[in-house]
């Protein structure tokens, strides 16, 4: 079987169950290209931001790192203490451009496939250490469209890097004259200026590799029709579950059913063979509807029911085997039967009301519609 499947085309789109357990496994679509571009415009973004009390923070860490008190000086115990608030000084300068660059890190795959972790990604496997593999991986299809795309990154970002030294070279030259603190601030603006443009750069990179890596992903994760059968077979359960299934739901209908009869108006039975309990509300406007119905023992069943909760059993075997015929539990009776049923209804009603002393004809025997002469 699995020789055969190896020969289908995967020429059906993933289900939703194969989609959840490739992303259980850590499959999912990613653009490393996304995540450059994302962070790089964030830290762009970060400077110019943060530009301001970042330079002003940094020539005072400066200035309190390189003249430091007159106490540290003179005690080289204080020394540790000196160097300690420095450093946290400078993670406090820091901390707001790294969380921006942080959440941008995070931002790329939260847009491409989510956010997830799996074991199953950073388990141990032999295979990863077998170098055919490893060379058939590096010289696959795969690998050779992401050595063309990291061929073509380096050559663009190299040829705009060097277009932006070109325009800043002055300004570069001439950071060697300018004392420490006006040069850390024209440096900070000018690495500013290089990362916006370097961003716009990948931006095109980007803008190709995005829509190919979710092509790719859902390439890797079609199905051959085999295998979509399968899944289909092993979701809807083997046929002896799906077979005890059905005899649960009948069972419990049938629960359901026996619960209704005591408020049935009368039982139409064969007499042995079929029951039919009927139930008709006065003040709606529908036709009587079936609450129960059975055959051989569930009609022995709904007429014991129905004896021990004073239901009207009326005997009436060509009418009772055409509504068991023609109707499901819930139903309205036929219109063709409509005529009938009412003869019977109006002689159980008619026997509520009378007295136990009084004599009621019973109604002549019912003549069913030509439509349902397979039940006389």
């Amino acid at each position: 079987m699995a020789e055969e499947q190896q020969g289908q085309e995967r020429s059906e789109q993933p289900t939703a169950k194969r989609l959840t357990e490739a992303r259980k496994k850590g499959q999912v679509a990613r653009s490393r290209e996304l995540n450059t571009l994302l962070v790089m415009l964030a830290s762009a973004i970060a400077l110019w931001l943060l530009s301001g009390p970042a330079m002003s923070g940094l020539i005072a860490l400066f200035s309190e790192a390189l003249s430091p008190s007159g106490d540290v000086l003179r005690q080289a115990e204080l020394v540790p203490t000196h160097l300690m608030q420095v450093m946290l000084s400078a993670l406090t300068l820091i901390a707001p451009f790294l969380a921006i660059t942080v959440v941008a890190a995070l931002a790329g795959p939260a847009v491409m496939g989510g956010l997830l972790f799996s074991a199953d990604a950073i388990a141990f496997k032999a295979e990863k250490l077998d170098p055919i593999k490893g060379l058939g991986r590096v010289f696959s299809t795969k690998g050779l469209i992401e050595l063309v795309k990291a061929l073509l990154k380096f050559f663009l970002v190299l040829g705009v890097a060097v277009l932006i030294y070109k325009f800043m070279e002055r300004e570069v030259m001439a950071l060697i004259t300018l004392d420490v603190m006006e040069g850390i601030t024209r440096s900070g603006g000018m690495i500013m200026i290089a990362l916006v443009l370097l961003s716009a750069t990948l931006v095109l990179i980007a803008a190709i590799d995005v829509p190919y890596q979710l092509w790719s992903h859902n390439k890797q994760m079609r199905m051959t029709k085999q295998e979509v059968k399968d899944e289909s077979k092993e979701t809807d359960g083997r046929p002896e579950v799906k077979a005890r299934v059905r005899q649960l739901q009948r069972e419990a209908s049938q629960r359901r059913m026996l619960q209704d009869i005591p408020d049935a108006d009368v039982v139409i039975t064969n007499p042995t063979h079929y029951s039919v309990a009927l139930k008709y509300d006065k003040d709606g406007t529908g036709a009587p509807r079936v609450v129960a119905k059975g055959q051989d023992l569930i009609a022995l069943k709904i007429r014991t029911i129905a004896i021990e909760h004073d239901v009207a059993i009326y005997e009436e075997p060509p009418l009772a085997r055409a509504l068991h015929g023609t109707t499901e539990i819930g139903d309205e009776i036929p219109g063709p039967l409509f005529l009938a049923v009412a003869r019977v209804l109006a002689y159980v009603y008619h026997l509520r009301k009378s007295a136990p002393t009084d004599y009621i004809p019973r109604p002549a025997p019912v003549e069913l519609p030509s439509e349902f002469a397979e039940y006389h």
